[in-house]
């Protein structure tokens, strides 16, 4: 009488299962692992956005502020802006060394005006070096490297490279009064005038460049 044994499965039969048991264990290990993964973050996108949205106008603000001179012209950030009294014909003589002192207030896009300053006395000319100068009432505007900031007027008055650096007024006067420091802000409402008493306008014989 014969006596039937158990059934075995054939070694490479055993083997065999075995290597597919862990292949796809190795497939399960590797799908959770790409499906924990988190995709690219939007967060670096958006933060890239922000950080070339901060200045999307891309415009350069002329406006205003109170001094104890009177309403004065300042660009956007409340830095004086000044006129140099050998300038003419709305073009600017100052170059070289004297740019350096006296950096010219350039045009980065459109050009507007804030508080006090009139929006259809801006002007710009293109210089040598193809930078835009904004100008206002023909005056090319510069900034003096000796301001520590807003609120500095420190170059008013100066007398350097042949000619006098004075504060604008928003009639595009030259400012002579004494002024070191001031209040950077909006001065007067719209885009009329200042709150103050517009300076009378330049002359021939004004200081201001000689502007008719």
């Amino acid at each position: 009488m014969s006596i039937s044994m158990p059934g075995r499965v054939p070694v490479p039969a055993r083997l065999g299962l075995g290597l597919a048991a862990a292949l796809l264990a190795a497939a399960c290990g590797s799908s959770a692992s790409t499906s924990s993964t988190p995709p690219a973050s939007g967060a670096a996108a958006g933060g890239a956005s922000s950080a070339s949205g901060g200045n999307l106008s891309g415009s350069t603000v002329i406006m205003t502020a109170s001094t104890s001179a009177g309403t004065v012209l300042t660009d956007g950030s409340g830095k004086a802006v000044y006129l140099w009294s050998k300038d003419s014909g709305g073009k600017s003589t100052c170059d070289g060394t004297c740019l350096g002192a006296w950096p010219a207030v350039t045009a980065t896009g459109t050009v507007t005006t804030a508080g006090g300053a009139q929006s259809g006395d801006l002007g710009t000319f293109k210089r040598s070096d193809g930078t835009m100068q904004v100008t206002y009432m023909g005056h090319p505007l510069y900034y003096y490297a000796g301001d520590s900031g807003p609120g500095s007027a420190s170059g008013q008055g100066s007398d350097q490279f042949g000619g006098k650096w004075f504060l604008v007024s928003p009639a595009g006067a030259d400012v002579t009064a004494a002024v070191t420091s001031f209040t950077p802000g909006k001065s007067g409402s719209g885009s009329g005038s200042g709150s103050s008493a517009p300076a009378a306008p330049p002359t021939s014989k004004s200081a201001g460049g000689g502007w008719s």
